[in-house]
């Protein structure tokens, strides 16, 4: 009868473990990477995660358009609550690596294309008596 739970805590000292881990590049390589605005290092890189679920990813390269958007890690059927119960007790490092792939855009270097859409989100975004006060100065001064 001692044998018994001498046995289980044996076997449950020689379980194995899960790393998980997302792999995320970019064209071009080199871009920093944020992860909910946790840098995590440059393309291609490799980050531990422990959670699933939606991250938001921010890359950043000189020469290209900053890059906004997110990211989802979605668990593998055996890391899914039920089996997972199970794939802890292999004794093995099980390892659930997911991949995400970005292309960053060059640069646009024309600043009054740049202006241009300043202004167009301006009027979007604004009430018309705030764009009556933002209303940008005449070149000329008032006499």
């Amino acid at each position: 009868m001692l044998r018994l739970p001498f046995l289980l805590a044996a076997l449950l000292a020689l379980t194995g473990c899960v790393r998980r881990t997302i792999l995320i590049t970019s064209d071009p390589s080199g871009a920093l990477v944020y992860l909910n605005d946790r840098e995590v290092g440059r393309t291609p890189v490799d980050v531990d995660f422990v959670h699933y679920g939606t991250y938001d990813v921010r890359l950043v390269k000189d020469g290209c358009e900053p890059l906004l958007t997110s990211g989802d890690a979605s668990a593998p059927l055996w890391d899914t609550p039920g089996p997972d119960l199970i794939a802890e007790l292999i004794p093995a490092e099980l390892h659930s690596r997911i991949q995400w792939h970005y292309v960053l855009e060059p640069a646009r270097e024309d600043r009054d294309a740049l202006l241009d859409r300043a202004r167009r989100f301006r009027t979007e975004t604004t009430t018309p008596d705030e764009a009556e006060d933002a209303a940008e100065p005449d070149d000329e001064p008032e006499s």
